[in-house]
């Protein structure tokens, strides 16, 4: 009798799980909203030197004083099965304190097929604009057993090294079975709903996720800029930034991401 109840229970249980399996949805079409967040106080103060301090660290306290420790910028993720395209929100904030620095922006509009593994970038660095045509970028993942809630999505973490030296860290949700994500970070069984750059002092978390129908025409890859790929972009920031000192690793590190 106690085997017999026993088999009901295990039936029982297998069954609802199938169940449960067969009712799951996965979103494959929608938008996906973002939220980029740069951490302001790090950033000026790693810029403070010996030789410097005189002057970057009474900037770096009226910095502190009155500005938030934190920039915030919107952007958001068309997706369908295949195809995404990233699009920052157009804002006319304007920072005395940084400029026009590129670490503090968002310069890409960037479309991406995910089944032919190519990618169309929009980038505006200065004055001008660039249309990098490529393969997507390569990145080698390894896939953790850490677990967090975002947007309302269970995710998985993934870490990863790109550009040789910016550590990445990556949240995605297998419950949206497209492998995108913001900015250029695609590649994982699933998008991804999280990423940050510690060491860069910036991260990227979805705040919402909308499941919805997508007109295919919505998911076209910009048109407008010079038109080159990734290593004539690559030599070509690498002369224009060739004078400018400390600045210049900050600077292209954002041109490529």
């Amino acid at each position: 009798m106690k085997q017999i109840l026993l088999l009901a229970i295990c039936l029982a249980f297998v069954t609802a799980n199938k169940v449960s399996a067969q009712n799951a949805h996965f979103t494959t079409d929608g938008i996906i909203e973002y939220q980029k967040s740069i951490n302001t106080y790090a950033l000026i103060k790693k810029n403070i030197n010996k030789d410097n301090e005189s002057y970057m660290q009474r900037i770096y306290d009226q910095y502190k004083n009155t500005q938030p420790q934190f920039k915030q910028l919107k952007s958001t993720l068309t997706f369908s099965k295949t195809k995404t395209l990233f699009t920052p929100t157009v804002t006319n904030e304007n920072n005395p304190y940084f400029g026009n620095d590129p670490a503090m922006g968002q310069p890409n509009t960037i479309f991406t097929d995910l089944a032919a593994s190519s990618s169309v970038t929009q980038k505006k660095v200065y004055e001008e604009t660039f249309l990098v045509k490529d393969s997507v970028r390569n990145i080698k993942w390894k896939i953790t057993d850490e677990t967090r809630e975002i947007a309302g999505f269970s995710c998985r973490r993934a870490n990863a090294l790109i550009l040789d030296s910016i550590y990445v860290v990556a949240f995605y949700t297998d419950q949206i079975p497209v492998s995108g994500g913001p900015e250029s970070f695609t590649g994982l069984p699933g998008m991804i709903l999280g990423v940050a750059l510690p060491h860069e002092n910036v991260t990227w978390f979805a705040t919402s996720v909308t499941d919805r129908a997508i007109i295919p025409s919505t998911i076209a890859p910009p048109a407008k800029g010079k038109v080159v790929n990734n290593k004539t972009f690559r030599q070509t920031i690498t002369g224009a930034l060739k004078d400018w000192g400390d600045y210049a690793q900050s600077a292209f590190k954002a041109f490529l991401l």
